[in-house]
């Protein structure tokens, strides 16, 4: 069984992603490292020299090579559910886990993250909490109809969210196929 980490930036799918596979024994892939090797250029870069269309585009075809993969763990970008090719491939591919934390707390996380300061472009024109927001507003209802489960992490750790994906993953895999 597949397992699709799915939420928006903040929500810690880069962060549990791998350690939640080594712990299931499943391999690990999270699709934005994969643009970035493959683009040779950290995703702001590729926002400033191909706009959000050009990242679009890598993202689609990196989700589309997801294909046969099998005994794997994926997080996906934040956006990436907004394809409706990418959200049904997805939903085939495996089981959908969103992780889930309201704007403020999403925030609040990103901010403090030097990583997403340097290498992450802002989405709308406004930048900040009211980013979060508005595109909250727009991908939450793909994340929850996409989703076999829901985490909410707002109050959990990262260990914690880990053994909650874990508990989920042992209660569904003996019924998976």
């Amino acid at each position: 069984m597949n397992i699709i980490l799915v939420g928006s930036r903040g929500s810690g799918k880069s962060t549990v992603g791998p350690v939640a596979a080594k712990r299931l024994r499943l391999e690990f892939v999270d699709v934005d490292v994969r643009i970035v090797e493959e683009a040779g250029k950290s995703i702001r870069e590729i926002f400033a020299s191909e706009g959000e269309p050009g990242f679009r585009r890598r993202e689609h075809d990196a989700c589309q090579k997801l294909r046969r993969l099998k005994n794997h763990l994926v997080a996906v970008g934040g956006g990436a559910l907004v394809d409706p090719e990418n959200r049904s491939l997805l939903c085939r591919l495996g089981k959908v886990v969103w992780l889930r934390a309201p704007a403020a707390v999403l925030w609040a996380r990103v901010s403090k993250d030097p990583h997403t300061v340097f290498n992450r472009p802002n989405l709308t024109s406004t930048g900040g909490l009211s980013e979060l927001e508005a595109l909250l507003l727009q991908r939450e209802p793909l994340y929850a109809a996409a989703a076999s489960h829901v985490i909410d992490t707002e109050s959990l750790s990262p260990i914690e969210v880990v053994e909650s994906i874990e508990l989920w993953y042992q209660a569904n895999d003996a019924h998976a196929y």
